[in-house]
């Protein structure tokens, strides 16, 4: 045999011995790899249930003081706007319209920019249809 059929020979089996051994160590760490992930899955769920038992022991005392305080404070408007809708008895004339604007700011209801306070007769005559 000549040298250079030895020497292609001897750099087959060096890749080859190269590859085998990456394949080893790739196989090492992908065990390595689930037995880390097999611990983590079985500590997931006690994570999960002392997480829900500090949100709740932090939170408890806030509900509580919460209702305290909504028992307490029953007639005070909290200043954040909230809407109300046109009905038939308040506001009749503004059902279906565009310009409706229906927000409460500091318990004055805000009806619309034309008519704040809402208009005085049956039809308005600003009203116009509510597109969707």
């Amino acid at each position: 045999m000549e040298q250079w059929q030895k020497d292609l020979v001897e750099i087959v089996e060096t890749v080859a011995d190269e590859v085998e051994r990456f394949f080893l160590g790739m196989s090492e760490m992908v065990d390595a790899f689930f037995e880390l992930t097999e611990e983590f899955t079985e500590q997931v769920p006690n994570i999960a249930i002392e997480v829900d038992q500090y949100l709740q022991d932090l939170t408890e005392p806030m509900f509580e003081a919460y209702w305290e305080l909504e028992d307490i404070v029953t007639d005070i408007d909290p200043g954040f706007p909230y809407s109300v809708e046109p009905t038939a008895e308040k506001n009749p004339a503004c059902i279906g319209c565009t310009h409706y604007h229906g927000q409460v700011y500091s318990g004055n209801l805000l009806v619309c920019a034309m008519h704040p306070h809402g208009c005085e007769d049956e039809n308005c005559p600003d009203w116009e249809k509510e597109e969707y």
